[in-house]
């Protein structure tokens, strides 16, 4: 359709989101289509799933630059050559520069496994688990130059059980990742989802805190 939106996901391993959100394109729930796949790292699964569907991927090696800033020039010339209306970090595994935020601002989406703002960073699953949490989760936010601190638009939460380990808790939120993602994503690409102000806002009214339907 003339008004879907080009949609580039950012990868560096698996990409089972990446997955998820091609197959809610092909199902025609996100009215747009991932037309690049662009990866830090070669020989990953993800672009694999790329080459399956027919779509462009790019591999760009953080290793052959000096410095992040060279790096994220360079990412973004590679993303920019698809003229995406979206870009969708899943499992992109670096910290972005000011300048690579500020370029795709208001059409970063990144999605982090906690309830932000909580456990930003890494090992989220094993934080949540040593701090006796009873409850875990996702986030999908976009992104602003804070690292996990841009406005959150959708969270979903799981149950963390008392024998649970961080691969059971991870396995639970990645069921959860794959539902929310792709409705985030059909969002935006409906023109329902904007950021203004580093606030999320859908539908023209603003987001609380832990966005969409929270309740706290």
């Amino acid at each position: 359709m003339a008004n879907d939106k080009r949609i580039v996901v950012l990868i560096s391993g698996n990409g089972s989101n990446l997955q998820a959100i091609i197959d809610a394109c092909k199902d025609k729930q996100i009215p747009g289509n991932v037309v690049g796949v662009v990866s830090n790292k070669a020989d990953v699964y993800g672009l694999q799933r790329a080459a399956n569907d027919d779509i462009a991927s790019s591999v760009l090696s953080h290793k052959e630059f000096a410095s992040r800033e060279d790096y994220d020039q360079e990412l973004i010339s590679v993303i920019d050559s698809y003229k995406p209306d979206l870009v969708v970090l899943a499992g992109f595994m670096r910290i972005l520069t000011a300048s690579f935020v500020q370029h795709f601002e208001g059409k970063l989406l990144n999605i982090h496994p906690s309830l932000l703002p909580k456990y930003q960073g890494l090992n989220t699953h094993q934080r949540a688990i040593d701090a006796g949490d009873t409850e875990h989760g996702v986030s999908v936010h976009f992104v602003t130059e804070e690292l996990d601190g841009g406005p959150v638009i959708l969270q979903a939460k799981v149950p963390v059980f008392e024998n649970d380990n961080a691969d059971d808790l991870a396995m639970r939120v990645h069921e959860q990742e794959h539902r929310i993602y792709p409705l985030v994503v059909k969002w935006f690409c409906s023109d329902r989802l904007t950021m203004t102000e580093e606030s999320a806002m859908l539908d023209n009214k603003r987001l609380p805190m832990h966005g969409y339907a929270s309740d706290s």
